[in-house]
């Protein structure tokens, strides 16, 4: 009988650890899954759909831009600032340029400030999505479609904001 009862609790020691490893290797897609879908933590949403309503009532977008010193490019946004209809939808784009002898791929990572207004900028196509690979000085256009969720002036929080920073870090992608 001890015999059966150490097994027993071998295995299940065994099937804890097993879960607590799947648990770590789930938890990063898991969390940016989560992230994403609630705007959790200044991150914006995705969708392939735009707002069914516009909206008088105006908001700011500023654009900032940083690089990674261990990537050799140049990257800022087309415009500083923009003004945009609660609900429309607005394609503005950035720049990136590849200084170096030789093809890089990068990837952008964003966030948005304030962070509670992360849930309710929606961005439908951005070049964050996929890794980005640049020739040798070229030099590119990459655009994003977003908008801003028409529910944000259902949130008494957010009467008074008046700009939502989008920022963007590009890192390189080791192979």
């Amino acid at each position: 009988m001890p015999r059966n009862k150490n097994t027993s609790l071998a295995l299940n020691l065994a099937a804890i650890v097993v879960g607590m490893l799947m648990l770590a290797f789930a938890s990063v897609p898991l969390y940016r899954l989560f992230c994403q879908t609630t705007g959790y933590n200044g991150t914006p949403r995705e969708s392939i759909h735009g707002s069914a309503q516009m909206l008088n009532r105006e908001i700011t977008v500023s654009f900032n831009t940083d690089i990674d010193p261990a990537l050799p490019w140049e990257f800022k946004p087309g415009e500083q600032t923009i003004k945009i209809k609660i609900g429309q939808q607005r394609l503005t784009h950035f720049v990136a340029k590849n200084l170096s002898d030789k093809p890089i791929t990068g990837r952008a990572v964003y966030n948005i400030l304030p962070l509670a207004a992360g849930s309710y900028f929606v961005k439908m196509q951005c070049f964050c999505f996929t890794n980005q690979t640049l020739a040798p000085g070229q030099k590119v256009d990459m655009p994003v479609l977003f908008y801003i969720d028409p529910s944000i002036v259902d949130d008494r929080e957010m009467d008074d904001l008046k700009i939502i920073t989008l920022s963007y870090t590009f890192f390189p992608v080791s192979k």
